[in-house]
């Protein structure tokens, strides 16, 4: 069954497009970061692992490489023919109850700022509902000057530029992102709804959805590391 368009989200370029926007053939060229680096540091040898919002894998595979025992889960379908060698599901995150729990739940991908407070709520109960008693949740955030940088580019070393365009208040504490990846050879845009959170902010939704923050993994405090309070 195809999925509608999320609200708020649209996605243009070559490939079939996600309902939050995203490009799968974008996202399968896109090049690994340290996040795997920074995941494998934070947990047991040989974790297993919840990866919400997985997509084609960009973070699934460099984890098993890393001895990492990884679930991908995401809703769209096309992003997932492309994960190899890990069991997939295909399901939206807020909704997901798989009967069982994980030694480490990832919700990666600014996935936290989800506009609709809703949606945030669900996906971080999702967390919880998923994490083995001893285990953890690791969680990545905006930069704290994503908002207000803008508009900003970078040249990746692989060959491509990364242009956030723009990032327009909407009301209500939610902003509309515009982001550009243009590559030699294509170009795709994504335009996604955010919703900015202080530190303080975040810890207090983390709260309410029954976790506390045990240690932020960077100094920019985009990586974090959460447990059930």
């Amino acid at each position: 069954m195809e999925l509608k368009m999320r609200a708020g989200y649209q996605g243009t370029g070559p490939g079939a497009i996600t309902p939050d926007g995203c490009a799968v053939e974008l996202y399968s060229r896109l090049p690994v970061g340290p996040e795997p680096d920074i995941v494998a540091g934070a947990v047991p040898a040989g974790a297993h692992i919840l990866e919400l919002g997985s997509g084609v894998g960009r973070m699934t595979h460099p984890l098993q490489e890393r001895g990492l025992t990884v679930t991908a889960v995401d809703e769209s379908a096309e992003m997932l023919e492309r994960v190899r060698g890990a069991r997939t599901i295909c399901a939206p995150i807020e909704d997901l109850d798989l009967g069982e729990t994980f030694d480490v739940v990832l919700l990666a991908s600014f996935l936290v700022h989800a506009g609709d407070v809703e949606v945030r709520r669900g996906l971080l109960r999702t967390c919880v509902r998923h994490v083995a008693p001893g285990g953890c949740v690791l969680i990545q955030r905006e930069g704290e000057d994503y908002h207000t940088r803008v508009p900003r580019e970078r040249v990746d070393p692989s060959g491509f530029t990364l242009r956030i365009a723009s990032s327009e208040p909407l009301g209500g504490g939610v902003h509309s992102v515009r982001a550009e990846y243009e590559f030699p050879d294509a170009t795709w845009t994504q335009t996604f709804r955010a919703r900015p959170l202080t530190k303080e902010q975040f810890e207090e939704a983390l709260g309410e959805a029954g976790l506390r923050v045990d240690r932020y993994l960077t100094e920019d405090r985009i990586w974090v590391r959460a447990v059930p309070a």
